[in-house]
């Protein structure tokens, strides 16, 4: 069922919002001189009307789908969970033996050194952001995406192989960083839903396609061509990015336009209202430092990060053993083992189909009989954080008895759809809950759960070589099954946390 988008605008807005940086470079072309200056009230430079075709909102429509669907495309491409983390992931074995390396706990870190990077990326891509703008930090990274997803396909040791991994991880990051801020940037309101819609499918098809293509492609041709295909893709979403996409936050072009205006009237004191004196290093020093204190001292942010960082570790920990169990136990090749992946994948699909119907219909009905409040986002997150476990039990269990295939892709479903009832909801809790200081919540959940994504996965063979398939995923179950109470806790005492001096902590 597709959400209503008059309805999902309010919360929507709130979460693209909360991906919003600010920039110092913008397209030249969107720079005029024809501003009137009479006055000191006249002195801020702003957009000439709401319907000024300088302000990106204002550029036709059909421009604007066409960035949307670029953004999207990138984001496919690149982002850590999307294609080119887990294409990797079936020609794994192959990697290794091409390398004459036979460590298991290498084996899984050639996955999980894309997610280390994505931990790192964010603190360096919004500071950037700010400095220079979304466009220009976008065109940057997919070149250097480019460039050593080229190394890595060319790489002649494992040692090499890690690192240029680890650096196409740093860059992976942008289009998720700024891909919600180009959304906001261009959408009205009555679009924006549609437009995260679109956007939104590429981080969710990613991760069910990159495996079913990267194993048959590794299979059938070399695992080289896993990251040819990648570069492939890379070449030409670069070309047309840098043909087509252009600054679009609004900030970033009344500074520039503001700066234009000064240097042809010679008026040192038009500005926009974004004109800041802080420094290069104040900004990094910001950016690193709140999500830091937030995480340490502000216990929703700590309780969120933890569980969302469980659930994509254990996201990570079956994207990195997938192939080895499906061709231990049920005897798939490379490319049938990339089939596995389906069921995660469907279960994310139905858990993002079901948070929007709740979104549009429970909330409609709370919003209409009394204001609403941030905890009134979290009753999915309450079910998910039973079916994580529940998945986790019956994957683990039907494949330590090498019981049908279907059914612990089943189970995976089932983790799947848990994990994204969980993800989105926390998303907009934080938004709600930390407003202006949003981003920094989410940076501070972002790079939790990398971190933990990245190493978690280097344990997963001898958990089962020590425990098995049943007990070793019994034993994550247990553990995610300790975090049932937490959305139920938050419910209910939710409000009383946020409004006690005692948990707020000062940013």
């Amino acid at each position: 069922m597709r959400p209503s988008t008059e309805e999902k605008q309010p919360e929507l807005e709130k979460v693209l919002s909360s991906d919003m940086t600010s920039a110092k470079e913008a397209d030249e072309s969107t720079m005029t001189a024809d501003e009137n200056i009479t006055s000191d009230e006249q002195e801020l430079v702003d957009w000439r009307g709401d319907d000024d075709p300088q302000n990106p909102q204002n550029w036709p429509l059909a421009r604007k789908w066409w960035l949307v669907g670029l953004v999207s495309a990138v984001t496919f491409n690149m982002f850590s969970s999307s294609m080119a983390s887990t294409v990797t992931a079936p020609a794994v074995p192959l990697i290794m033996a091409q390398f004459q390396q036979s460590n298991a706990e290498l084996e899984s870190f050639v996955v999980s050194v894309y997610i280390l990077g994505f931990a790192f990326g964010p603190l360096v891509v919004a500071p950037l952001s700010e400095m220079y703008g979304r466009s220009l930090i976008l065109h940057v990274t997919n070149v250097v995406f480019l460039v050593f997803n080229i190394a890595c396909a060319v790489s002649t040791n494992l040692a090499m192989f890690t690192v240029f991994r680890f650096i196409v991880g740093l860059m992976a990051c942008t289009p998720l960083t700024l891909g919600g801020g180009f959304i906001y940037d261009l959408m009205p309101p009555q679009y924006r839903a549609r437009a995260l819609t679109i956007w939104t499918m590429g981080p969710l098809l990613g991760p069910v396609l990159g495996p079913v293509i990267g194993g048959y492609l590794a299979e059938g041709a070399g695992w080289q061509w896993v990251f040819w295909l990648v570069t492939i893709l890379s070449g030409v979403l670069t070309i047309a990015c840098s043909a087509f996409v252009r600054e679009t936050y609004a900030p970033v072009l009344l500074i520039r336009k503001a700066a234009a205006l000064r240097k042809e009237t010679g008026n040192r004191r038009l500005h926009s209202k974004y004109d800041s004196r802080t420094g290069v290093f104040d900004t990094f020093i910001r950016a690193i430092v709140r999500p830091t204190k937030m995480l340490l001292f502000a216990p929703i942010v700590t309780l969120m990060a933890l569980y969302i960082a469980m659930n994509y570790a254990y996201m990570y920990l079956l994207f990195t053993t997938f192939t080895y169990v499906f061709m231990s136990n049920y005897h798939f090749t490379e490319g049938e083992a990339g089939l596995a992946y389906l069921g995660v994948e469907t279960g994310f699909i139905l858990g993002l189909l079901i948070t929007g119907f709740y979104s549009d219909q429970y909330l409609k009905k709370v919003r209409g009989s009394r204001p609403a409040v941030p905890e009134d986002h979290l009753p999915p997150m309450a079910i998910g954080a039973i079916l994580v476990p529940a998945g986790l039990f019956l994957y683990g269990w039907t494949t330590q008895y090498k019981v049908h295939w279907v059914v612990p892709i089943i189970g995976t479903g089932i983790f799947g759809f848990g994990m994204l009832l969980g993800f989105m909801p926390v998303q907009v809790y934080l938004v709600e809950t930390y407003t202006i200081f949003a981003a920094s919540a989410i940076a501070s959940n972002t790079v939790v759960r990398s971190l933990l994504g990245a190493v978690l996965p280097l344990a997963s063979q001898r958990l089962y070589d020590n425990l098995g398939y049943g007990w070793g995923n019994s034993l994550l179950g247990f553990i995610a099954a300790a975090f049932i109470p937490a959305p139920i806790f938050l419910i209910k005492y939710g409000a009383a946390i946020r409004s006690n001096p005692k948990f707020q902590v000062k940013l």
